[in-house]
């Protein structure tokens, strides 16, 4: 069988138009001037920001942290800009999502005294100021030393395979009754059902294959436990790698809720390959009380979460090789 990248170029047409995978990623191939300025690793931006807003937010409410700004990234939701040597400016780009900025702010803080890997508990808490052209919140992060695991190799993040299962675990307690609901995250797993049954119809690579493992998750009985705390978005992109390749710190919370705990740990699938994923599973299985029914609905997470990927940005880009790695990683086991 080839890859799934192969299959997707021999199955699909590159011409423009029309709302298939084929037509993302040639957009994606084309790079900005077929897509605008926005980087290929996140869908387009409503809420319009750049270096010159977070300036004027960071002086306008915190103006004691005022220094140099640059730009570092889109995440999915957010634009990230580096703030002086010690901190980060993380701004909403869609407002669809801007209100999860506030569960970071509310959550984190606790989060944090929690578990030993670090996390982006806000500096900071920033407002809306609609007198600046930006009704929406905004928080002041940390900066966190390291790399994004997402330029590692799935092979080189085998270091940090122990300590992100130790993050796992030693955030998925029980959550209070008021915490967030994520109707994308953490639920069971039919009610993805439709979306993912829908990427099949629209041409997403990996056939029946696929729809075979995904079939087994829906199978598996559905998690009858209390809800978890989850991260919710537990992919490379959202973890930095020290110069040793060992975990340095978790970022990116903007999905972070309650639910079954086989939601975070389709990372398994989604960072690590096949042995690093055992040393993953076994660390949990050691730290936590698991059974196959979760690691089957695990399984089935990630591949709600490659299969979002590609049928929205492609395989280019970053965050395209995360989706592209976890469907074929949850064809080998």
């Amino acid at each position: 069988m080839g890859s799934i990248v192969d299959e997707f170029a021999a199955t699909h047409s590159s011409q423009f138009g029309g709302d298939t995978l084929a037509n993302r990623r040639a957009i994606a191939r084309a790079g900005p001037a077929a897509r605008g300025s926005d980087d290929l690793d996140a869908p387009e931006p409503d809420i319009r920001v750049d270096e010159a807003l977070a300036a004027a937010l960071v002086a306008a409410q915190h103006p004691d942290l005022t220094g140099p700004i640059s730009r570092l990234a889109n995440g999915w939701d957010n634009v990230m800009f580096r703030l002086g040597d010690r901190h980060v400016v993380r701004l909403p780009r869609r407002s669809i999502a801007a209100g999860l900025v506030l569960h970071e702010q509310r959550w984190l803080p606790g989060i944090a005294e929690r578990v030993h890997a670090p996390v982006p508990a806000p500096v900071r808490i920033g407002r809306p100021a609609p007198e600046l052209g930006f009704d929406f919140p905004w928080s002041i992060l940390p900066w966190f030393d390291g790399d994004s695991a997402a330029d590692s190799s799935p092979a080189a993040r085998a270091a940090a395979a122990p300590a992100l299962a130790a993050f796992v675990t030693e955030l998925g307690v029980p959550a209070p009754l008021d915490a967030p609901v994520n109707e994308y995250r953490g639920v069971p797993l039919a009610t993805r059902d439709a979306a993912v049954q829908a990427r099949f119809e629209r041409g997403l690579p990996g056939g029946e294959a696929l729809r075979a493992v995904w079939q087994r998750a829906l199978a598996a009985p559905a998690w009858s436990g209390p809800p978890v705390w989850l991260h919710g978005d537990l992919h490379p992109a959202n973890l930095v790698l020290d110069a040793s390749a060992g975990l340095s710190a978790v970022i990116d919370f903007g999905d972070v809720c309650a639910g079954d705990p086989a939601c975070d740990l389709a990372t398994a699938w989604v960072t690590f390959d096949g042995a690093a994923r055992a040393v993953f599973r076994a660390e949990v299985d050691e730290r936590r009380a698991t059974d196959a029914a979760m690691w089957d609905r695990a399984r089935g997470w990630a591949l709600v979460l490659g299969s979002a990927i590609v049928d929205t940005i492609g395989t280019e880009g970053r965050l395209g090789a995360v989706g592209v790695h976890a469907l074929r990683e949850v064809l080998v086991d």
